[in-house]
């Protein structure tokens, strides 16, 4: 009867379609799960991820959970992680991610899972880095180290969406640096983050990751523009 009443007046609703769930449903509901455009890269050894760093970054493994469709589901879901404050969708996607990256052998050899970092400046402002609880499921569910320690972004730049993508690439050049840098050392590196484009900003973390001896660095994201 409390439960009613809080949906009553609390009601929750699905983070992609905004329709009310059902009392079996959490932030997703079971028709979206349906629906939302999965890449299945990391089964089909797509490489689509590597391809856009082809030249740029040197990637042992990448994957994107979903494929990125304006004014679709997925965007929808980004969109209230990080500007409506539903951290909670990090977590469902970092669980759905991981549990299917513990699948595959090249990923069993991750060691540690390192979030793109904002600048200090805006994680208070909105509270939280968005793609940190994506993070620390995905490190759970392979069983690796979550840090936050070892890449630091040093310079705060305005919001990426309403950017042209060259301009998204030049402004991601020189901004970020390492800490701890003998904890990384030797270590296979899962680096990750919401939406891959360009790939400028992947790009500048790898180069600064990879001043850490003898490193090796995959990537995950929640999703990629086609």
């Amino acid at each position: 009867m409390f439960k009613s009443l809080v949906n009553l007046f609390f009601p929750k609703v699905c983070y992609a379609c905004l329709n009310l769930l059902n009392d079996n449903e959490d932030t997703i509901c079971i028709d979206c799960r349906h629906e939302l455009p999965v890449t299945n890269f990391h089964f089909d050894n797509n490489e689509a991820v590597k391809k856009v760093l082809y030249g740029r970054a040197n990637i042992e493994n990448g994957t994107a959970l979903f494929r990125f469709e304006k004014k679709g589901l997925v965007q929808n879901l980004i969109h209230g992680l990080k500007y409506k404050g539903y951290e909670n969708i990090g977590y469902v996607l970092g669980n759905w991610l991981g549990g299917e990256l513990k699948t595959i052998d090249s990923y069993k050899s991750i060691d540690i899972v390192v979030p793109v970092p904002l600048h200090k400046k805006k994680i208070k402002k909105r509270g939280y880095n968005q793609v940190a609880k994506f993070g620390q499921q995905i490190a759970e569910s392979l069983d690796a180290i979550y840090t936050e320690d070892a890449l630091v972004k040093i310079t705060n730049t305005k919001s990426q969406t309403k950017k042209t993508r060259l301009s998204r690439w030049k402004n991601s050049d020189e901004l970020f640096t390492l800490k701890n840098i003998n904890s990384i050392e030797n270590k296979h590196i899962l680096l990750v983050d919401d939406i891959i484009t360009t790939g400028a900003t992947l790009e500048a973390c790898a180069s600064v990751l990879n001043y850490a001896k003898n490193v090796k660095i995959s990537i995950a994201t929640m999703a990629i523009v086609p």
